[in-house]
């Protein structure tokens, strides 16, 4: 397995766009990562897309073909990887697995979702469907009740506040007002967090993520080229996926997700570095018990501390 970089990097800005579609957005950033690492399309020799749930937000199937060729990219494999909220994680491991492997030298890694073609309650339908369909959705579950339950459970176990998720949900406002990109840039107070419209008690609006349109792409290139197209590579020191049960439960610990658990532990071996060498770390925030679960299982805060990691 050889080396890998990232060579080039594109993204649009995030929000609620009425008058873009799914493919312009994902047109947009890979355009402007292919501009980045200085490289024509027709050199691309596979793209590779993370979309959720794009025929059931704006009815068209056969993504990655789609895209592809509005890219001007043509005749190569063209992919498209569903994993939820993992699926453009998902679309770089494979892409990333295919360059190491020399399978391909340059591809094309794009994510992409348009989620404000439909009304609320639709989209929340369609979000469902990432859950047990069987189970829990049939029972009339939604992700915030779900992701409620998980807040609740922590809360019970380890002493968990509100202001404790609060705290993330202020903490990532205060980031997202310096992002010139980002779909909220605008500040928020601890009191208003605590404020919120409830959605799923314990949780407020401000703990749960924006419905949102947008896209990014990169481009990557085994590291010994990567010199070709920039003066900034950036390696990949290490990669990992894995997944893990569905429903609530059948999990033995809702206040633990095993397969971030998992990964981060390949990641870390792949790299030969430990939780205590990261110094930087963008984690998954659909709702801020998401995050404070995240930086336990990656192994920044002990388990149970997520909540006063992140209020500190």
């Amino acid at each position: 397995m050889r080396p890998v970089a990232v060579v080039g990097i594109g993204k649009t800005a995030f929000g609620a766009f009425p008058d873009r579609d799914l493919r312009s957005l994902a047109v947009e950033a890979s355009e402007k990562a292919l501009k980045d690492a200085s490289v024509d399309a027709s050199k691309i020799e596979a793209f590779f897309l993370g979309n959720f749930a794009g025929p059931e937000f704006a009815g068209q199937n056969h993504l990655a073909p789609y895209i592809a060729s509005a890219c001007g990219i043509r005749g190569v494999p063209a992919t498209r990887f569903e994993d939820a909220c993992a699926s453009s994680g998902a679309a770089f491991y494979h892409a990333v697995s295919s360059v190491a492997a020399g399978l391909n030298d340059v591809v094309l890694v794009a994510g992409v979702e348009k989620m404000t073609s439909q009304p609320t309650p639709k989209v929340t339908e369609i979000l469902a469907g990432a859950g047990d369909l069987g189970g829990e959705v049939k029972a009339g579950a939604t992700f915030p009740a779900l992701f409620a339950m998980i807040a609740r459970r922590h809360m019970y176990q380890y002493g968990t506040t509100r202001e404790h998720l609060a705290s993330v949900a202020v903490k990532n406002h205060a980031n997202g007002a310096k992002n010139p990109l980002a779909h909220m840039k605008k500040a928020i107070t601890m009191e208003q967090a605590l404020a919120g419209k409830p959605i799923a008690e314990p949780l407020t609006v401000y703990d749960c993520s924006l419905i949102s349109d947008g896209a990014a792409a990169v481009v990557l290139a085994p590291l010994e080229r990567a010199s070709e197209f920039t003066a900034k590579p950036a390696r990949i020191l290490g990669i990992a996926q894995t997944s893990d049960l569905v429903a609530l439960d059948e999990k033995d610990d809702i206040t633990t997700l095993q397969a971030v658990r998992t990964a981060a532990a390949r990641a870390y071996k792949m790299a030969g570095l430990t939780a205590r060498d990261i110094q930087f770390a963008e984690v998954h925030d659909c709702f801020t018990i998401a995050e404070i679960l995240a930086i336990e299982d990656l192994g920044f805060a002990a388990k149970g501390q997520g909540g006063p990691y992140t209020l500190a």
